[in-house]
């Protein structure tokens, strides 16, 4: 897989989209249709740019994304999780390799927690009426910045491996 100038550039734009994201789910506990569209759609030249072999890489890549949508699809339909959330971990899936999932999932749960703890803090200082509503969107944008490194900036990712 490539590094050249368009994949580059792709991963400055899906960057960008996390962290707008994680700032808009901070101030309005909301992430836009729009913003989760453009992250899924972008993954197509992505995936183009690093030289993923169109069968069976491409397929593979969009069905693990897809099966970790419906795992979060199921914990938003147990009003566990938003649905921009769950757009959001789809969305960002389709640029994750393969086996960088788990640690990313387990990168996004731990964020999460820590963001759920500091949202009970502050109700506690705060007191409101409504419930917590956690800004998930900042562990998923935090934990795809993370992943994005991991695969593509990490000059020591060769170090122990075969």
């Amino acid at each position: 897989m490539e590094n050249g100038p368009a994949s580059l550039a792709l991963m400055a734009v899906l960057a960008a989209l996390m962290i707008v994201a994680a700032i808009s789910d901070l101030r309005s506990r909301t992430i836009s249709n729009g913003l989760n569209a453009a992250m899924a759609l972008l993954a197509i030249p992505f995936w183009m740019a690093i030289g993923l072999p169109i069968w069976p890489d491409v397929p593979i890549q969009f069905g693990a994304a897809f099966a970790v949508f419906l795992l979060f699809v199921g914990l938003f339909a147990v009003g566990a999780m938003g649905g921009g959330d769950v757009k959001m971990i789809g969305a960002v899936m389709l640029w994750v390799p393969l086996p960088l999932f788990m640690p990313m999932l387990t990168i996004m749960a731990i964020g999460g927690g820590i963001l759920s703890a500091a949202m009970l803090v502050h109700m506690k200082l705060r007191p409101s009426e409504g419930p917590v509503e956690v800004p998930y969107g900042v562990a998923i944008a935090a934990a795809g910045l993370w992943a994005l490194h991991q695969q593509y900036f990490n000059q020591f990712q060769s170090i122990g491996s075969t």
